[in-house]
């Protein structure tokens, strides 16, 4: 056995080496100005940089021409509570993308190409309290369940999208919503909008003055 130890010793150096490396550097197309900070902003950025630093705490992604983010992504950056993506190429987010974010707070998609937002797209993301999702042009669809688990969510934002209809369950699930923004969305008059327009009444309180 003690022979295997030895064996297995530098390659645990060389792994614990890469890792604790890892966690320094920022990557080269962007700044760092702390520890926690990586800053990637309008730099032109096709994908997701690499390496990012694991004790990352905000990253900065916004204007780039980002079209797809790994559905690992966020697995080693336990400690990322604000995550700013909005303006890029996103069209899509693979159900359980954001799920392994425990510790976000902040969230920002907004002014990208997204189409649906499906049930399971943010898991039980419970610290999660801003989330911005407006400004997506083509986004018509919003799962009754895609907001499910977001027990502490406080603002929610789609206004400017495609949305045409949205199931009222989709907001009764977040218990802790106390500010939603929904204007400027192609709505139709129906059943449906009937339903929301008597919750939209009932809750106008959080509605922003001016934004209904």
């Amino acid at each position: 056995m003690i022979p295997c130890i030895n064996w297995l010793q530098p390659f645990l150096a060389l792994i614990s080496s890469t890792l604790l490396t890892r966690g320094h550097i920022c990557p080269s197309s962007c700044l760092c100005p702390d520890h926690h900070t990586v800053n990637c902003t309008n730099r032109g950025l096709t994908r997701v940089p690499d390496p990012i630093p694991l004790g990352v705490r905000r990253l900065l992604l916004s204007n780039n021409w980002i079209p797809w983010i790994p559905s690992d992504f966020l697995v080693l950056y336990s400690d990322l509570v604000y995550l700013d993506l909005r303006n890029n190429s996103l069209s899509q987010l693979e159900p359980g993308t954001l799920s392994t974010s425990s510790r976000l707070v902040f969230l920002d998609l907004g002014s990208n190409n997204l189409t649906e937002i499906s049930s399971g797209t943010f898991g039980e993301s419970r610290s999660l309290i801003k989330l911005r999702l407006g400004n997506n042009p083509y986004l018509n669809m919003v799962g009754r369940d895609a907001f499910t688990g977001l027990t502490s969510l406080r603002e929610l934002e789609l206004e400017r999208n495609g949305l045409t209809a949205l199931d009222v369950m989709v907001l009764e699930s977040l218990p802790s919503l106390r500010m939603l923004r929904l204007d400027g969305n192609p709505w139709l008059c129906n059943c449906h909008f009937a339903k929301l327009f008597v919750w939209l009444t009932e809750n106008r309180h959080k509605l922003p003055k001016g934004k209904t």
